[in-house]
């Protein structure tokens, strides 16, 4: 990555002091980018791919494993995309959209991860429709069906030091939309996204760690958000919750920190047959229980959810209390057990601390 790249990427997501931003500067000043409005009109498969009129976006994969004897695994892939400025998508080197990804690998005694960055316009990185591919120089998310849904059937890889995984994913529903059809509101001053998910990925593949190649089955779930200033600007960050019941349920809750205040507090609870309900902050019971020491800073590893219209009343607990992502703007990311009303398996991302 070259100084310039990483100036252009600071100048983006730092606009000012740190201290006065939301995570990774989420909450700064949007002027002249697309406003994210309400109501939603996503479309598939055309919101699969970019959009760079937005500030930012992320295509977000994550995974619940298991190998031949039980263990747990849990596997990250996210690619991100961001805009230097408005109306910088230019061809060639002329282009001004920057492209960053993290990949990540984790067990119950071991967290690796990676980071990489490319800019757009030459080739390095991109989104691309018919057939839909998602890549950063070799890693690589690429549909491998031919039906409908261009997200259905995926092809995902990556490689960093000490891990690699190569997995098949497959999804025998269609994606759902967060919010108002899409339109995910993040704090009461308007600041919102366009949120969509698939998080019903049956996955099959290999997990290398160490040089030990490990057959791991289990459930993925794939975010797309994008926006233009997703924080308002007194929410220092999130805790970000994506669940797989075992009796079918998926469940997502998203917790945004202010400053000084309740956080705001949103989700989406989906019905064993895929029907997905809306949850407003009235509806959602999210508690930290218990801290660990991460990356020299306390964290809440462990957490108490519930919804009582849905009946869930779950303990969380982190697979690995040290998952944390020392990238370029760090967060905590990993795989956790669900225990109570329902068992299950899921993950948790937490920044801003």
């Amino acid at each position: 990555m070259s100084a310039r790249t990483l100036a252009l990427l600071a100048a983006l997501l730092l606009p000012g002091p740190a201290a006065a931003q939301g995570f990774a500067g989420l909450s700064g000043p949007a002027a002249g980018f697309a406003p994210v409005t309400s109501p939603a009109a996503l479309a598939f498969p055309r919101d699969h791919a970019r959009h760079p009129d937005f500030r930012i976006e992320w295509w977000y994969l994550t995974a619940d494993l298991a190998g031949p004897d039980g263990a747990a695994y849990g596997v990250q892939w996210t690619l991100f995309r961001t805009a230097i400025a408005p109306g910088t998508d230019a061809p060639g080197w002329a282009n001004g959209q920057l492209w960053m990804a993290h990949a990540a690998a984790t067990a119950a005694g071991l967290h690796r991860f990676a980071e990489t960055f490319a800019r757009g316009g030459v080739g390095q990185a991109g989104v691309t429709l018919a057939p839909f591919r998602a890549w950063i120089d070799g890693w690589s998310m690429t549909a491998t069906g031919t039906g409908g849904d261009a997200l259905a059937d995926l092809h995902l890889t990556a490689a960093g030091d000490g891990f690699a995984y190569d997995l098949a994913l497959t999804a025998d529903r269609p994606p759902l939309r967060h919010g108002a059809g899409g339109y995910s509101l993040k704090s009461p001053d308007g600041q919102a996204s366009y949120y969509y998910s698939q998080p019903a990925y049956a996955v099959t593949g290999t997990l290398t760690l160490d040089g030990r190649a490990i057959a791991v089955t289990g459930q993925g779930w794939l975010d797309r958000e994008w926006s233009s200033q997703p924080l308002g600007p007194d929410q220092a960050g999130w805790d970000w919750f994506a669940l797989h019941l075992d009796d079918g349920a998926k469940l997502m809750v998203y917790r945004l920190r202010n400053r000084a205040g309740p956080p705001f507090l949103a989700g989406t609870f989906v019905a064993p047959d895929g029907t997905a309900t809306p949850l407003a902050a009235d509806a959602i019971e999210v508690d930290p229980q218990a801290t660990a020491t991460v990356a020299g800073r306390s964290m809440p590893v462990a957490w108490r959810l519930a919804v009582p219209a849905f009946g869930v009343a779950v303990d969380i607990a982190a697979l690995n209390a040290q998952s944390w992502m020392g990238t370029t703007y760090p967060y905590w990311e990993g795989p956790v057990r669900v225990a109570g009303s329902h068992g299950g398996v899921g993950y948790l991302e937490m920044t801003g601390y």
